[in-house]
C-alpha cells in the first residue's frame, strides 16, 4: 500500500509497520521518529504510570547497544536524541545529519524487541520515577490538576496522568512491565515518520532494512472506555502547604474530528492566548488575551493559561490561573465568569478573530518548522487522526468564522459541563 500526498509518502510494510516519509531539503539533517499507539490511555487501576515506566526502561540498553551506548552514538554522529509518553502515545526519536539518519532505525528497530528489562534496571527505575512523582507532588498546580481531571473523568483513562499513582508505582513488577512492552511494541501497533534531506525511496529502503524482518506481536487490546455526558458542574476544593492559591476550571471538550474543534482553537487564543496544543508550541504572549486583561491586569492574578490538547477521545478545554497574594479565588472566578458569559453571549469582534488566528497559527508554524518539528506534527497527527489533519490544519483554522466561535462556547461552556477546582493554601505564617 503506497499513498503520495503532497510530497508526502504513507505506506506499510508485510508485518502491519506504517511508515510516513517526507522530503525536506532546506538543511542537511533528517529526523526519524518512531511512535506507538501506547499511553496512560491504556492503562488501568494497578498499572498506572506502566507506559512512561516503559519508555524509561527502553533507554536502559540492549545486547547490541549496551547502557550508554546510545547516547555516544547519537552524539558522536552530532545528533539528539529523546523520547516521551503521554496519553494516546509513546514516541522515540533522534534528528542526525542526513547522511547518518540509518542510526536511528537500526536503534528503533533493536529496541522494539531487544530491550533487556534487567531487573536491577527495574528496580533503580522504580526509586526514579517515584522521585518524579514526588517531586510533582511539590507543585500544587499539578495536584489540583490531577484533582480535576479525576473528577471531570468518571469512566474513562484519561482522569489519570501518565505518571500514575504512586501505590502502583510501588507495586509493579517487572514481569508486568515487560508484558505490556510485549504487547505494544511491535509492528502493527507502530508507526516511523521520516522528514528530512533524503530521498524518500531510499529512506523507505532504510525503513524497510530494519523494520520489515521484526515479527508481530499479539493484538492490542481495545480502549472502549467512553465518558458518559455530564449532568452538572462538578467541584474539587483541595488544601495544602504554601500561601499561594490557584484556580482551575475544565470543560470537556469536543473531539478532533468534530466541526467544533479549530473553533475552539480560536476560542481559546481569544481568552488565554493562542497555545502550542503539544510540547513543540512556541512562546507567544497571551497579554492582549482577554483572560489577561480582566485578572492579570487588574491584580486579581499573577498568571492565566488555557490549554487544548488533540487527543484520539474527546478531551477537556482547561483554564487555570495564579491568584494574586491579596486577593482571592471567589474574585478570580468571578471575573473569569464574566468573561465566558460574555464570549457566549456576544459574537467577537472581526478584528478579535483576526488577530487570534494569527496568533494561533504563529504558534502551529513554530511548532512545525523544522524537520523535528514537522516529523512530531506528521506522526502526531496520524495517531489520532491522520497526517492530512497536519497538511489541512492552516486552512482548517483559517475558515473559522466569528459565528463559529460563539457556536463553540455556547455549545461548551456551560456550567453543566465544567468542573471547578480551588487550591486552597494553609500556611498562614506569613
Amino acid at each position: 500500500m503506497n499513498e503520495t500526498h503532497d510530497g508526502l509518502i504513507k505506506t506499510q510494510l508485510s508485518n502491519g509497520l506504517t511508515v510516513l516519509v517526507k522530503e525536506a531539503h532546506f538543511a542537511p539533517v533528517a529526523s526519524l521518529w518512531i511512535w506507538y499507539r501506547v499511553g496512560s490511555r491504556n492503562e488501568y487501576t494497578g498499572i498506572t504510570g506502566i507506559s512512561h515506566w516503559v519508555e524509561h526502561m527502553l533507554f536502559k540498553g540492549t545486547a547490541a547497544f549496551p547502557r550508554g551506548a546510545v547516547d555516544k552514538a547519537v552524539a558522536r554522529e552530532g545528533g539528539v536524541f529523546n523520547g516521551m509518553t503521554w496519553y494516546d502515545f509513546t514516541t522515540y526519536y533522534a534528528t542526525l545529519p542526513a547522511d547518518r539518519i540509518e542510526l536511528e532505525a537500526q536503534i528503533e528497530a533493536d529496541r522494539m524487541v531487544n530491550a533487556c528489562f534487567d531487573p536491577q534496571d527495574v528496580a533503580s527505575e522504580r526509586t526514579v520515577i517515584i522521585s518524579e512523582r514526588q517531586g510533582a507532588e511539590n507543585d500544587p498546580q499539578f495536584l489540583l490538576s490531577e484533582e480535576v481531571l479525576a473528577a471531570a473523568f468518571r469512566v474513562h483513562p484519561y482522569g489519570t496522568g501518565t505518571i500514575g499513582h504512586m501505590c502502583d508505582l510501588e507495586t509493579m513488577t517487572r514481569e508486568q512491565l515487560y508484558a505490556h512492552y510485549r504487547t505494544y511494541y511491535t509492528p502493527q501497533n507502530a508507526l516511523v515518520v521520516a522528514v528530512g534531506d533524503l530521498t524518500a525511496q531510499e529512506m523507505l529502503r532504510i525503513v524497510d532494512r530494519h523494520f520489515e524482518a521484526l515479527p508481530n506481536g499479539p493484538d492490542v487490546p481495545a480502549v472502549n472506555a467512553v465518558e458518559p455526558p455530564q449532568k452538572g458542574e462538578r467541584r474539587v476544593v483541595l488544601e495544602g502547604d504554601g500561601t499561594v492559591a490557584y484556580f482551575q476550571t475544565v470543560f470537556r471538550a469536543p473531539g478532533v474530528h468534530d466541526d467544533d474543534f479549530f473553533a475552539m482553537i480560536a476560542l481559546d487564543a481569544i481568552l488565554a492566548g493562542a497555545g502550542g496544543m503539544t510540547m513543540m508550541g512556541g512562546g507567544l504572549t497571551n497579554k492582549s488575551s482577554r483572560l489577561y486583561r480582566a485578572l492579570v491586569t487588574t491584580d486579581l492574578a499573577v498568571a492565566v493559561y488555557g490549554s487544548l490538547v488533540p487527543t484520539i477521545d474527546p478531551y477537556v478545554y482547561s483554564l487555570s490561573a495564579v491568584v494574586r497574594p491579596g486577593h482571592t479565588l471567589e474574585e478570580v472566578e468571578q471575573a473569569l465568569d464574566v468573561e465566558l458569559a460574555r464570549i457566549v453571549a456576544e459574537p467577537v469582534t472581526g478584528d478579535e478573530l483576526t488577530k487570534a488566528l494569527k496568533q494561533a497559527k504563529a504558534q502551529f508554524a513554530y511548532s512545525s518548522e523544522s524537520v523535528t518539528g514537522q516529523a512530531f506534527w506528521m506522526g502526531f497527527s496520524e495517531l489520532f487522526a491522520d497526517y492530512t489533519w497536519f497538511d489541512t490544519f492552516i486552512a482548517r483554522l483559517s475558515a473559522v468564522t466569528a459565528e463559529d466561535v460563539q457556536r463553540a462556547a455556547q455549545r461548551y461552556l456551560q456550567r453543566s459541563n465544567q468542573t471547578v477546582g480551588w487550591y486552597v493554601p494553609t500556611d498562614d505564617s506569613k
